[in-house]
């Protein structure tokens, strides 16, 4: 769901006094024990999440079809492209009732035990994994725990699961034109074991291999740290929540969106901020998230391009730099479908409006950082990957420069993150050694005192020979 607030309540999150889960925490309440630090991260990532890049599937726009079908017969190029997990949004019926234009959005779910028409049947949802799997892929559902459709099924069998406004009657979520939604209340025990059920459902119906979850911060924490322990006694699953909050982190999700990631390089890009704010970023990142967690980092995606522009509008200039840093440092890179396509229109999103395919730059570019990651193990995620550390440099508000290094690999990359060319210098000892230029494929000897130059918006990924 769009919601251009979440990076602010991601920071007011972390900033709410919640435990540091860095700290150590008790083991119990008495001896040595109490002093031993405890990992606050309880789930297991699936290991083949452990290099992964993820790719969002809009199926009414994805092929001219709008279907499951059609959108199967593109697997093969999204495996060359470098793509491991596929995030179809829902794949319900949608409400008709209150329905925003002519098809509805498909966050306003009919029968969380439906599949939308307009994309096929279940066995075409079934082929289309199967297909994946075979591939070596994998495929995760979007789930919307927080609201239905106004003419959800539930709404006539359990109107008592509904949260209701002052005058008593169905809501939409507070605050928001969501008008073609009402909100649930998870203060109903049967509510959460109907949603629980139908979660267990597409896993061991369809074989999916987990969810991303729609707007997860509005759903209480303890329903999804139920929920991974029932899914995970099915099979390992990969959960995805669509927020910013540490929390969500040690019994339920794999991972979470990296917004203000998002949002800070988005006022780079656009002279509203400097690299300070990626410092900001990262530091938190860093200090304030548990170890061994996974964040989303991306320049577009279904909200950001409906509602907000294309990744050209959202990046203008230093959109190539936005790219490459959302794969090089810390997180998992995420593809919007049609980026690869360098698509430069705003998707309709209660509308078919198909992407306009073609070959082009973005998309080699993509493919060709995708395969750095995969074999480079320190651009790996959570406990599989090296951390940032940051290289100082002579123009710090306006270069970003680190290092990723651990006993196998070294990255060293530095961005340009203005609009002028910069002649750079670096201190420390973090990045001398031998080299080649991913880019370029030379073979370069980067000596202490190195003055680097950069074009306006340019970037450098130096790797380790």
């Amino acid at each position: 769901m769009k919601n251009n607030a979440y990076a602010l309540i991601g920071i007011l999150l972390l900033l709410s006094g919640c435990q540091n889960p860095k700290q150590e925490q008790p083991a119990n309440e008495s001896g040595a024990d109490q002093y031993t630090p405890e990992p606050y991260v309880k789930i297991t990532h699936p290991e083949w999440c452990k290099n992964a890049a993820i790719y969002q599937i809009n199926t009414r726009q994805f092929t001219q079809e709008g279907t499951f079908q059609a959108a199967e017969k593109e697997l093969p190029r999204l495996k060359e492209l470098g793509v491991d997990i596929i995030w179809l949004m829902p794949i319900h019926e949608i409400g008709v009732k209150n329905r925003k234009g002519t098809l509805g959005s498909p966050y306003s779910v009919k029968d969380y035990y439906s599949v939308n028409p307009e994309f096929g049947t279940l066995e075409d949802l079934k082929r289309f994994v199967g297909s994946a799997h075979d591939q070596g892929m994998y495929v995760i559902l979007d789930w919307v725990a927080n609201h239905t459709a106004w003419d959800n099924v539930l709404v006539n069998e359990h109107p008592e699961w509904y949260d209701k406004d002052y005058k008593g009657n169905f809501r939409p979520t507070p605050w928001w034109d969501w008008s073609d939604i009402i909100d649930l209340d998870y203060n109903n025990p049967g509510l959460r074991k109907y949603m629980t059920e139908a979660l267990k459902y597409w896993v061991k119906e369809a074989d999916i291999d987990g969810y991303r979850c729609d707007v997860a911060g509005f759903v209480p924490v303890d329903f999804w740290n139920n929920a991974r322990k029932e899914l995970d006694a099915i099979k390992p699953v990969f959960m995805l929540a669509e927020w910013e909050a540490r929390d969500l982190h040690a019994k339920a999700f794999d991972m979470t969106y990296a917004w203000s990631w998002n949002e800070t390089v988005h006022k780079i890009c656009t002279g509203k901020a400097d690299v300070n704010g990626l410092y900001i970023y990262y530091s938190w990142n860093e200090c304030a998230f548990p170890d061994n967690i996974l964040r989303m980092t991306f320049v577009s995606n279904h909200d950001k391009n409906a509602w907000e522009g294309t990744m050209w509008e959202q990046f203008g200039d230093g959109l190539k730099a936005a790219i490459v840093l959302s794969v090089v440092g810390d997180g998992m890179p995420l593809i919007y479908n049609g980026q690869e396509a360098g698509n430069k229109k705003r998707l309709a999103f209660f509308e078919k409006d198909p992407i306009v395919w073609q070959e082009h730059e973005i998309g080699k570019l993509y493919q060709d950082l995708f395969a750095l990651m995969k074999e480079n193990t320190t651009l790996w995620h959570a406990k599989w990957g090296a951390t940032m550390v940051k290289v100082p440099n002579s123009s710090e508000s306006e270069i970003l420069s680190f290092v990723r290094k651990n006993e196998q690999d070294k990255v060293f990359a530095v961005f340009n993150f203005s609009e002028k060319d910069q002649n750079v210098t670096f201190k420390e000892t973090l990045y001398p050694g031998k080299y080649t230029d991913f880019f370029t494929k030379e073979q370069v000897d980067l000596e202490e005192g190195l003055e680097l130059k950069l074009k306006a918006w340019g970037y450098k990924v130096f790797i380790k020979e």
